[in-house]
């Protein structure tokens, strides 16, 4: 009985390892083809993702303010409606944000790009004339800076950005969501799952542990709660961060009386999200527009504020908001900023790290977990 059962086992092994390859082999073959299946997946179920990923970012707020409401004895309604309030307390807080940026930061941002592009010839020309009036023997009249300037001139920024293209731009990030309609689905999903949340938490819960083992089920409920709190605590922190630089910058700048202040300030904290090259690009570009727009010396005295500012945020600001949550290596964040960026654009440099940081949890477990049958040998 007992070889009969490990023939079938093998058997099992050997049909299932061979199921598989012919999976492996059939994906490979049709490949453009799942690709465009997967696509078109993703253009479907695109409301909901995106009304998932506005749950997981308001899901703590909603948290703390049911937790507030709760505490409120003295009036029943809010007490027993406290979930239903805190959702629409914290979608009210939301909108209200959301409206002050469209109507005073995002207007004079555009404002400035625009300015930027139609006057960009004449503060290359001015910049050029300056470089010229200088002593022959000025470190920028070299050879490497002035082609480094000269190329500036190559690049095309009405091309990129003007009234059209910027039409353009907002159509197209419309059509990312099919237009109003699928906003509007996103919407209700978000607050759906915002007011479902332990429900849906529960079933999944009593769903995993029906499937697996009370061991598994105990594990994969405890890498869950681990990943969940990398994933929030690293895109929550990042955003309040980038936040706190942008607005730090933006005032910095305007105190120097550089021209573009807020759309650089902006820029800065935008690319902030990215760890470590983000800062980089984004200052080295604030320095370039700076240096056309008021001189090198305006341009070498916003570098070294913007620079301390980048420090101050790097070691005060950012380890007070992130935290240690992470805990990996700096190498390790340049080789999953590289890789992500790499293969997944700006979205796969910006999750890579708490990808990582998941990964390297599993792998040090499973590494701990190697060693202790070993040494029970």
């Amino acid at each position: 009985m007992k070889e009969k059962k490990q023939g079938l086992t093998k058997w099992l092994y050997w049909f299932l390892l061979g199921v598989a390859i012919i999976v492996v082999y059939k994906t490979l073959d049709n490949f453009d083809q799942i690709k465009e299946w997967i696509g078109n997946l993703f253009d479907v179920l695109g409301p909901f993702i995106i009304g998932l990923l506005i749950a997981y970012l308001l899901y703590i707020p909603c948290k703390k303010v049911e937790e507030f409401y709760k505490k409120s004895k003295k009036i029943k309604f809010i007490n027993k409606k406290a979930r239903l309030l805190s959702v629409i307390t914290v979608y009210i807080i939301a909108i209200i944000i959301i409206a002050l940026a469209l109507n005073f930061v995002l207007p004079a941002i555009a404002k400035s790009i625009v300015d930027l592009v139609n006057n960009f010839q004449n503060y290359y020309n001015s910049t050029m004339n300056a470089i010229n009036n200088l002593p022959e023997d000025s470190v920028l009249k070299s050879d490497v800076v002035i082609d480094a300037i000269e190329s500036i001139q190559h690049i095309d920024l009405k091309q990129f950005i003007n009234l059209e293209r910027l039409t353009q731009y907002a159509k197209g990030a419309i059509n990312i969501v099919n237009g109003v309609f699928n906003i509007f689905v996103a919407f209700i999903v978000s607050v759906y799952l915002l007011l479902e949340r332990r429900e849906i938490l529960n079933f999944i819960k009593k769903l995993i542990r029906a499937i697996f083992r009370k061991e598994v089920y105990k594990n994969i409920g405890n890498y869950f709660n681990k990943s969940n709190e990398i994933f929030f605590k690293f895109l929550s922190s990042q955003f309040l961060d980038a936040i706190v630089v942008g607005i730090l910058t933006s005032i910095a700048m305007s105190l120097l009386g550089v021209k573009y202040a807020l759309l650089l300030g902006f820029m800065i904290g935008l690319f902030n999200l990215i760890p470590y090259f983000g800062a980089i690009i984004a200052v080295i570009i604030a320095i370039i527009v700076t240096l056309l727009t008021g001189g090198f010396g305006q341009a070498l005295l916003m570098a070294i504020i913007v620079i301390i500012l980048q420090q101050i945020d790097a070691n005060i600001i950012n380890p007070k908001i992130v935290g240690n949550s992470l805990k990996i290596s700096p190498l390790l964040v340049i080789f999953a900023v590289t890789i992500g960026g790499a293969y997944f654009g700006v979205l796969g440099m910006f999750l890579a790290v708490p990808i990582v940081a998941v990964l390297k949890i599993l792998i040090s477990d499973y590494i701990e977990y190697k060693n202790k049958i070993k040494n029970a040998e």
